[in-house]
């Protein structure tokens, strides 16, 4: 493939997640808290959310180990910390969903699986391929540094959330309750920023067009969700803290 090709492919990606961005303020993806039965057939939560973050690891391994350039010790961090994210999405996360029935439509799993494919593609192909442009001393500038903190802090934010709303319900309890603890006090959905921060981190360290282009897709396709989620939580409880943000603390 030809570099000028790639990065075709790349900027067109990044148009789409412009769509994506305006598209979701007005149509809310139906999983989770949103589930809904019109959007044709199901399938197992659980199950789903591993088939679909599934292509993301295994596609960024495949190209970035196939490329024309050897890994070294730069870029093999950056293949580390992103199997580390996906090692945590793709099995642990859904294995710690208590709720073993619910569902997702396939056609939401289906889009993700599109997503992932195309993100790990773009990404693996891109550090497969170009990893000469990372010498051994990109491990000692400041934007890896600043990278490496974000993605760090970015991780720890969405994991303590995802551990305080999983337990959430004690076990045989069912229904919605008000988060509290972490970042709760501030925003409704410090999970979706938690990993927001992770994928700018990403693209800050890596500082490249791929990596950015993840990052925006995050912001793009969680930013809209967090709003959604936040009116989700207003409606459902009349006690719900006021002064609790989207998904940016005392902004949004």
């Amino acid at each position: 493939m030809t570099t000028t090709l790639f990065y075709g492919i790349v900027y067109g990606w990044i148009a789409l997640a412009s769509l994506t961005f305006l598209s979701l303020f007005f149509v809310t993806a139906p999983f989770g808290r949103h589930t809904s039965e019109n959007w044709g057939p199901s399938i197992n939560a659980r199950l789903g959310w591993f088939l679909m973050e599934l292509p993301s690891p295994l596609l960024f391994s495949y190209f970035f180990f196939t490329g024309s350039t050897a890994p070294n010790k730069v870029t093999l961090i950056f293949w580390s910390l992103w199997i580390l994210h996906y090692l945590n999405r793709t099995i642990i996360y859904p294995l710690r969903q208590r709720d073993h029935n619910k569902k997702m439509p396939v056609m939401i799993m289906g889009s993700a699986i599109f997503f992932n494919i195309i993100n790990g593609f773009i990404n693996g192909y891109f550090l497969g391929n170009y990893g000469n442009l990372y010498p051994e001393t990109w491990l000692s500038s400041p934007i890896f540094w600043i990278g490496i903190m974000l993605f760090l802090i970015g991780m720890f934010i969405n994991i303590q959330s995802d551990n305080i709303l999983l337990n959430l319900r004690k076990p045989g309890e069912t229904g919605y309750k008000i988060p509290q603890g972490g970042l709760f006090k501030y925003v409704s959905c410090p999970n979706l920023l938690g990993e927001i921060i992770e994928w700018i981190g990403f693209a800050i360290m890596v500082w490249s067009l791929p990596a950015l282009s993840f990052a925006l897709w995050t912001f793009a396709n969680l930013s809209p969700r967090a709003i959604a989620h936040h009116k989700w939580y207003h409606n459902k409880f009349e006690n719900y803290p006021e002064n609790r943000k989207a998904v940016l603390p005392f902004l949004w």
